[in-house]
């Protein structure tokens, strides 16, 4: 029976990140998989439910709170940081590599949303991974912004992120506003309903809160994934794509497949951006299953997902 267990470790720059780690019933060294949720989001977010079936598969799996959310340390609070995000995944990695549990030749990544973005940029440094799944993932954050930002709001919002410049070289702490729209005029870094649904969700309310940096809205506007993508080969990726992503865009997401190289595979759901965490949790939970499998459990036993 799989165990889940309260661990942290070190990350970057002094902080220490939160995570759950699970071990399957199969006895050890397995291979293992590291796992993260996406932009101001914690692992309370639905990761549970896929950590488990990965873990039942029979793989041990390390699912870390990024610095500044949830359980870790990090100062600002509720700042999405993406290279530094990306430097403290690093840090998970090195961490699975120590315990005697994992085989240290065989660690996958799965990614979601944001996260997704860093799944591939990782996928694409860092040697050590044998794998990547990269689900519903960000891959240019300046096109999925220009599409949720009206034209005519983006002189303001430019203007907003120079002010809150401006202030914090004056001393002042920065700037913030909501995660999700929760009442009319909130400033709001999404106001579609599918978002507000999934962040405000009951199980994850004791470890979030509604709040963001505003420089956070900024770094997301700069991060571009995409440019990576090809360099992740000759290590096998995974893209889960949903048909009618708002989000993160379903056609930025192809055309960022179709320029990742061989070995590659595309599994594409119905549904927006939030399918496969619910209506589309048994196809997308298959898919990256079956793709751990294949490239990281040399035996191909375990248990498939329902």
């Amino acid at each position: 029976m799989t165990r889940r267990h309260e661990v942290e470790f070190p990350g970057e720059d002094g902080n220490t990140l939160a995570a759950w780690l699970y071990l399957p019933a199969r006895p050890g060294p397995n291979p293992a998989v590291t796992m993260a949720h996406g932009f101001a989001a914690t692992r309370e977010h639905g990761l549970d439910r896929f950590a488990r079936v990965f873990a039942d598969a029979g793989f041990v799996v390390l699912v870390h709170d990024h610095r500044g959310f949830g359980g870790s340390s990090g100062v600002p609070r509720h700042d999405v940081d993406s290279w530094a995000q990306i430097a403290d995944w690093r840090r998970a990695v090195s961490f699975l590599e120590t315990r005697p549990e994992v085989d240290s030749e065989r660690i996958g990544i799965w990614g979601t949303s944001y996260a997704g973005g860093h799944a591939v940029i990782l996928g694409a440094t860092d040697g050590r991974l044998r794998c990547v799944v990269a689900q519903v993932p960000t891959t240019s954050g300046f096109e999925q912004s220009r599409r949720r930002v009206p034209a005519s709001a983006v002189a303001q919002l430019e203007s907003s992120f120079c002010e809150d410049d401006r202030g914090r070289f004056g001393g002042k702490l920065p700037a913030r506003i909501a995660v999700v729209a929760t009442a009319p005029g909130m400033s709001a870094a999404y106001d579609d309903p599918g978002a507000v649904a999934f962040y405000t969700q009951p199980a994850a309310q004791h470890a979030w809160t509604n709040e963001l940096t505003l420089r956070s809205s900024r770094t997301a506007r700069m991060y571009e994934p995409s440019t990576w993508i090809a360099r992740v080969s000759p290590t096998p990726l995974l893209m889960i794509v949903a048909m009618q992503d708002v989000i993160t865009n379903t056609d930025l997401q192809l055309e960022a497949y179709g320029r990742a190289l061989e070995p590659k595979s595309l599994v594409t759901v119905p549904g927006g951006h939030f399918a496969p965490y619910d209506a589309q949790f048994s196809v997308a939970s298959r898919a990256a299953v079956d793709w751990f499998l294949r490239h990281l459990d040399a035996h191909g036993h375990g248990p498939r997902a329902e």
